[in-house]
């Protein structure tokens, strides 16, 4: 017997669930650290958990045996097939789990399962579309560093170019280049050890200095200028002629939208839902399917 019903949103930054009855009531939210799957099957389902907890605290409610959920999750990573079919293999009990990538929870929350395309711009990005006959197809979601333009690593790792050149002579420097290189260590031998260890997150860290040094500085502008501009290819290759809504969504989809190009701002609408109501929704049509006739 299904009592409660969780949606997840996992990424290389954090991961957010959403608790609701089987029914679509929703009861509570829950945040923890990354369950990107990049970071590792067993710190996936750490975060979950965590995650879990602290959206049945919020509600006010003892939580039940893991039998007694259903869970839906969107997960960065599960392109990896071996890391998805390990992440399954690891359920720690849950009745039912239906596993996808984050681009299709987020598409499934953002349009309420109705056709569109939508933009993921967090710690990565990715661009999903759902078309009116019910075939669906992405676009980028390579993953760090090869990909996952415009994301909060790719603007932090143009950054941290940009602030190794400054430290070399090889450019001048500025107020946003001392904010990267302090971030980093404030030196060229602690950069780069830095250097050494950082991961997706790390470089997604120092987006919030490209943001915030913009407005007065070109060469952050310019990252951010970029970064709009991937946004739009990601877009027209999802739906080339136009006629699908286009919602974005994510961490950086808000601070990125001074920076995009006005054609694609054009045909932008509110998401309805965000990917963790995405994973609600896709965790109630897998035991819609699986129900006995």
């Amino acid at each position: 017997m299904i009592e409660y019903i969780i949606g997840v949103d996992g990424g290389g930054s954090g991961t957010r669930v959403r608790l609701a009855r089987p029914d679509g009531q929703e009861l509570g939210q829950g945040q923890s650290g990354p369950s990107g799957l990049a970071h590792g099957i067993e710190r996936a389902w750490t975060s979950v958990a965590h995650a879990v907890t602290l959206a049945f605290r919020a509600a006010g409610l003892a939580q039940p045996p893991l039998q007694q959920m259903a869970i839906g999750l969107g997960l960065a990573g599960v392109h990896n097939k071996q890391w998805a079919v390990s992440f399954i293999e690891h359920n720690p009990g849950y009745a039912h789990v239906a596993l996808e990538s984050d681009a299709l929870t987020t598409l499934l929350g953002a349009h309420g399962g109705k056709p569109g395309a939508i933009v993921a711009i967090g710690t990565g990005s990715v661009g999903e579309v759902l078309h009116a006959d019910g075939s669906r197809h992405e676009v980028g979601g390579w993953g760090f560093p090869s990909g996952d333009e415009a994301g909060g690593a790719w603007i932090g790792m143009r950054a941290m170019g940009h602030a190794q050149q400054v430290v070399d002579g090889r450019v001048a420097g500025s107020a946003f280049a001392t904010a990267i290189i302090e971030a980093s260590g404030g030196h060229r031998d602690a950069m780069q050890a830095w250097l050494a260890s950082a991961s997706q997150t790390t470089y997604a860290q120092l987006a919030r200095l490209v943001l915030e040094h913009a407005p007065n500085n070109a060469v952050a502008r310019s990252i951010l200028v970029e970064a709009g501009q991937q946004v739009a290819l990601i877009a027209s290759a999802l739906d080339p002629d136009g006629k699908l809504p286009v919602a974005l969504c994510g961490g950086l989809a808000a601070p990125l939208s001074a920076y995009l190009p006005a054609e694609l701002l054009q045909r932008v609408v509110p998401a309805q839902g965000d990917s963790a109501a995405g994973g609600l929704r896709l965790i109630r049509n897998h035991l819609r399917e699986t129900a006995p006739c």
